[in-house]
């Protein structure tokens, strides 16, 4: 049994700075998918640094997000994703027939304190174990 056969289904997430809610979600992705999902991040506009409120909020989960960095959104980064999953950046990302598409409603943790990003954290991370549950039907 071959495990070349199965392709690692594959996840793009999008917001239009990719320092915050983007970068949370594919952090938690790549941890709790234990490499089993190719996971992506890019903003429509990215900003200069990862919001260190994020940074911090995440690492009191041991999710070391401090060396990445916001990447732009290419239109082959979308057409290499099996599911894009946008996140307040509107119609600034490209559409692709027969890509899953989902849009995350989640505040803006921009300028907040860690205090306030907690919660959005807690929610994405709600919402990323519903997306591997989706993608990897035996993963529990």
């Amino acid at each position: 049994m071959s495990t070349e056969t199965a392709k690692k289904p594959s996840v793009l997430f999008v917001c239009v700075h990719n320092a915050g809610r983007s970068q949370m979600a594919a952090a938690f992705l790549t941890t709790l998918a234990a490499g089993n999902i190719d996971v992506r991040s890019a903003g429509s506009q990215p900003a200069d640094r990862v919001n260190p409120a994020a940074v911090e909020a995440m690492a009191e989960l041991g999710i070391d997000m401090s060396a990445e960095i916001p990447k732009v959104l290419t239109t082959e980064a979308v057409q290499e994703s099996d599911v894009v999953i946008t996140m307040g950046c509107g119609d600034e990302c490209p559409y692709f027939p027969g890509k899953r598409y989902e849009d995350w409603v989640l505040e803006d943790p921009a300028g907040q304190g860690v205090d306030a990003v907690r919660p959005i954290r807690d929610e994405i991370k709600a919402r990323i174990e519903g997306l591997i549950a989706s993608l990897i039907p035996a993963a529990r």
